[in-house]
């Protein structure tokens, strides 16, 4: 007589979820060396995880995530590395276009543009008009983004607005600051996850991560899997928050 298994059943949410969560994707290169395979085949199998663990923060109600997918810094890596990258972002560009058309996901970037090539700035352009309207998931893709690069940025608005006359400097304060961040807007994040057994924050969301709590988990990003996240949440509903109070 054949046996037959019950599915698992699914994990009780914690009563506490964070409404913004930040991820830094990191372990791809290290995970494709133990195997034996070029570094950039760590970058396929860790887009592969993105797109699940996408769908599965929406599943559970998340309602904002981050994720870092190629620094300021990265730019110094070997240039078959970085093509890789950037021929795996435009893949995800052109099949995002049609896959998360039926998932009620928002999809944003966030970061300088400008060293980017014209076509993955198109399709960056176009993957937001068509999400715009969504109301589930707000993804916010950091591509070619910095912490400080960022803090700089606020910073250079907000001087080009008290030069033409435009912002008291008396009304430069902390809100000001955070209304010219690429986030503006959204909420700071209240979970920061970095998988790879890495403990660096390594220039990711430097202002809106003040007040976050960092999870970090001994698990290259290609292995990790929603399980894991659900753990992360688990590790979060535990933490008692007090934003420098008592």
């Amino acid at each position: 007589m054949p046996l037959f298994r019950k599915k698992a059943p699914e994990p009780e949410l914690p009563s506490v979820l964070p409404e913004h969560i930040g991820i830094i994707m990191d372990g791809n290169g290290r995970w494709a060396k133990k195997r034996g395979l070029p570094r950039r085949a760590g970058h396929g199998y860790g887009a592969q995880t993105f797109r699940t663990i996408v769908k599965h923060c929406e599943k559970r109600g998340i309602r904002y995530l981050t994720v870092y997918a190629f620094s300021t810094e990265n730019w110094k890596r070997p240039q078959e590395e970085v093509d890789a990258i950037m021929n795996l972002l435009r893949d995800y560009l052109k099949e995002s276009l049609a896959d998360f058309q039926t998932e009620n996901i928002r999809t944003r970037f966030i970061g300088n543009f400008e060293p980017l090539a014209p076509d993955i700035r198109a399709l960056m352009r176009e993957a937001e008009e068509v999400t715009r309207d969504k109301t589930g998931l707000t993804l916010n893709i950091a591509v070619n983004y910095g912490g400080r690069e960022e803090i700089a940025h606020a910073a250079r608005l907000l001087a080009e607005e008290a030069a033409a006359g435009k912002l008291p400097p008396g009304d430069i304060d902390e809100q000001a600051l955070s209304a010219r961040m690429y986030t503006a807007g959204q909420p700071d994040p209240d979970l920061i996850l970095r998988p790879s057994g890495e403990y660096r924050t390594s220039n990711f969301l430097l202002w809106q991560s003040a007040y976050a709590e960092y999870v970090f988990m001994d698990i290259l990003w290609p292995d990790f899997r929603p399980a894991d996240l659900d753990m992360a949440l688990a590790e979060y509903a535990r933490r008692s928050r007090r934003f420098g109070g008592v």
